[in-house]
């Protein structure tokens, strides 16, 4: 159900599909999707959805990985993305992941995040049935994209816990991927920046290094919200101009550069 749900989001929210190996031919959005955006840059993408019923699926989508990172943050663009659930400013610590597992939401399943070369997703899947609860959905997303508090102290507690999936990730599989990479990427950035990053930086970082890459690529115009779901548009619409309209603009922002 999961799988297939994702497949529909990727497939509306896409904008384009390539047809054959050698058709640039663009297709339009479906109509039934609302494309549209907030005037600090941010784009929103929202789809009435009936099935699964009772249910919403939402993604804050990031357009900033691990390619995006300089040589001393080698590791915490994924860091950044643990450091969202270890807290806000309205959710300090613990209490947006206590807050969400009140409510019958569990990780894994309706509540996750992935950091990749290119991008950051947070995933939430949402019962539809208490509207306070959408509500509170939506201020999280917002919380996640400008109020991660970042604190010392939850800083070094989640180093131990990135080491550990850092060590459980050093399987035969991925030590052979590892030395494919900079193979495959020979002369790229890909080759040199796999999102798990570098245990010597992820253990000594000063707290200051994650705060700039969260300054300067957590920013409105490389932010989209995708809405799938039981769930009026317009209902949707208005939590996300609500709570993301809020988020100013930067001004003279870093550019974001698309590495080959």
């Amino acid at each position: 159900m999961r799988f297939k749900l994702y497949v529909l989001i990727l497939l509306f929210v896409s904008g384009f599909i390539i047809q054959g190996a050698t058709s640039n031919e663009i297709l339009q959005n479906d109509p039934s999707v609302k494309v549209d955006k907030l005037k600090n840059g941010l784009t929103y993408y929202i789809k009435n959805n009936k099935y699964p019923e009772n249910r919403l699926e939402l993604l804050l989508v990031v357009d900033t990985g691990s390619v995006m990172e300089d040589e001393d943050q080698q590791g915490l663009a994924h860091f950044a993305e643990h450091m969202a659930f270890n807290g806000t400013a309205k959710y300090p610590k613990n209490e947006l992941v206590d807050y969400l597992e009140s409510i019958g939401m569990q990780f894994g399943p309706d509540l996750n995040a992935y950091t990749s070369f290119d991008e950051t997703v947070y995933m939430l899947q949402v019962p539809v049935n208490d509207e306070s609860n959408v509500e509170k959905s939506f201020e999280i997303l917002s919380e996640w994209a400008n109020y991660i508090t970042f604190e010392d102290e939850e800083i070094d507690k989640e180093r131990g816990v990135i080491i550990e999936e850092w060590r459980l990730g050093r399987g035969a599989e991925s030590r052979i991927r590892d030395k494919k990479i900079p193979i495959y990427f020979k002369g790229s950035k890909y080759a040199e920046r796999l999102p798990i990053g570098k245990k010597d930086i992820i253990e000594n970082f000063d707290y200051n290094v994650i705060k700039r890459f969260y300054k300067d690529w957590y920013r409105t115009d490389l932010m989209a919200v995708v809405a799938v779901g039981d769930l009026e548009p317009d209902i949707i619409e208005k939590y996300i101009k609500k709570y993301f309209n809020q988020i100013e603009k930067q001004i003279k922002p870093r550019e974001r550069i698309i590495e080959d």
